[in-house]
């Protein structure tokens, strides 16, 4: 039963995190982690809520009150069955999920809220240290084969339950390792790719084989792929960025966000960050345009690199709070928090700014010209808010617009009005989607309930073939 005092005499914690003056020297795990003992208190924080709101914030429906009272229990080997139950990737959510959970804590409306990521990640590294977590197989093969075209979250996560059900799966990734966003987007302070590595190895002893570097929809025709399989899935993600719409926005020194983070995640594997392969901000004034976490992971890794000046341009306004209630109103997330891990480590946030234009000199990238925008109408520019920024390097982190057209134009798949694919079963046979290429750019823990959800309906269909 949990305790019904818990949240009364037990103080949260917060996840602690290394001296960002120091971490930003390297490119090791910024986060540390909380004693056992420590852990189980926080999970008694838990009310057990008759409604807990909390599995409404999650796209997953984890079932947080249980393994919450695990931890406190002491049952550690249990909880994570129950974490297992929903969610095959625990580790990513638990290192880079926003946690929607914890601003829909009951708790939220008037203290602090339970710390469930980090008890979350506790749980599946516990689980890993302790040999729990090993390949599960199926019994036995249905003689199907599917082909899963995308390696990131929700292309995992549908490899993971097809497998399971006991149907062959393929996963082919265009890059040159599994993982997709999550490993070469998102840098390694934030998400060390050895807990992708270990995770997928797991996936590859229950059977499910990856076939990295083959482009699907490129040099692989999808058409002659889907006769040599059951079923296909397409979860290639959203990865078309939209553009920057303002004079200047295609000079030399303007780069897409995800192209900066590509370059960066790939010389940290190769360990050759300290030769700077281009583009690099070593050395450089950098503005990054976009207020979300690939905007903050672009300022990270500009810091990592020694940037001259990092800058990020919002045009949303700053938050007027602090805690997610005084933000968004609970139960809700809010777009903006006050910081962020990348702020916390140096550079500056400028909310209420818009960019109006690419200055150039020498023919390149120079500095940014922006207007301060009101806070209530961010179409509208205040008289008198002009201003201008050096910027040597522009980092443009504004979303995505849909996934790339090689893969659904050669199937003849229609786009929805988002550029999307909008549909999980498809008009096509044997074609589904899943992840940002069906959703637009989303969570993690999004993009891996969305997988599990075409898992289901792939299943079902297959078991409909004759």
């Amino acid at each position: 039963m949990p305790n019904p005092r818990g949240f009364l005499e037990i103080e949260r914690v917060e996840q602690p995190e290394r001296e960002p003056r120091a971490r930003i020297g390297d490119h090791d795990d910024l986060h540390e982690r909380l004693e056992v003992a420590e852990l189980s208190m926080q999970g008694e924080r838990c009310m057990g809520c008759g409604v807990p709101f909390c599995l409404n914030g999650c796209p997953l429906g984890n079932l947080i009150p249980d393994w919450n009272g695990l931890v406190a229990e002491g049952e550690w080997r249990r909880a994570i069955d129950q974490l297992h139950a929903t969610n095959p990737f625990p580790e990513l959510t638990g290192l880079i999920c926003p946690a929607p959970c914890e601003s829909a804590c009951v708790l939220e409306i008037n203290a602090e809220p339970v710390t469930i990521k980090q008890i979350e990640l506790s749980i599946v590294e516990r689980a890993w240290a302790e040999g729990w977590i090993e390949p599960q197989p199926p019994a036995e093969r249905s003689g199907r084969r599917v082909a899963v075209v995308g390696s990131g979250p929700a292309g995992m996560a549908v490899a993971v339950d097809l497998n399971r059900a006991g149907h062959t799966v393929i996963v082919y990734e265009r890059d040159e390792a599994p993982g997709g966003l999550n490993r070469f987007g998102v840098p390694d302070a934030k998400l060390p790719k050895g807990v992708i590595d270990r995770r997928i190895g797991q996936m590859e002893g229950e059977g499910i084989e990856f076939r990295c570097g083959v482009d699907v929809g490129g040099e692989v025709d999808p058409i002659e792929l889907l006769g040599e399989v059951d079923a296909l899935v397409i979860a290639t993600g959203a990865r078309v960025p939209r553009r920057l719409e303002v004079p200047g926005a295609e000079l030399p020194g303007v780069v897409p966000a995800m192209t900066y983070l590509y370059a960066r995640n790939r010389a940290v594997a190769a360990g050759t960050e300290a030769e700077h392969a281009e583009p690099t901000a070593a050395g450089k004034d950098v503005v990054v345009i976009g207020g979300g976490d690939t905007g903050a992971d672009c300022m990270s890794n500009a810091l990592r690199e020694g940037a001259k000046s990092v800058t990020q341009l919002d045009t949303y306004a700053a938050p007027a709070g602090t805690r997610p209630r005084e933000i968004a109103g609970w139960p809700a997330q809010p777009r903006r928090l006050p910081t962020h891990y990348a702020l916390d480590e140096g550079g500056e946030r400028r909310s209420a700014v818009a960019v109006t234009a690419v200055a150039e000199r020498d023919g390149r990238a120079a500095a940014i010209e922006a207007v301060r925008v009101d806070p209530a109408d961010r179409t509208r520019h205040l008289p008198d808010g002009e201003l201008s920024l050096p910027a040597d390097l522009v980092l443009v982190a504004i979303g995505f617009t849909g996934p790339e057209a090689g893969l659904p134009d050669a199937l003849g798949l229609p786009r929805a009005a988002d550029s999307t694919l909008a549909n999980r079963t498809t008009d096509v046979p044997g074609v589904f989607t899943a992840g940002d290429a069906r959703m637009g750019a989303r969570l993690t823990v999004t993009a891996i309930d969305d997988g599990r959800r075409c898992a289901r309906e792939v299943d079902r269909w297959l078991a409909t073939r004759v």
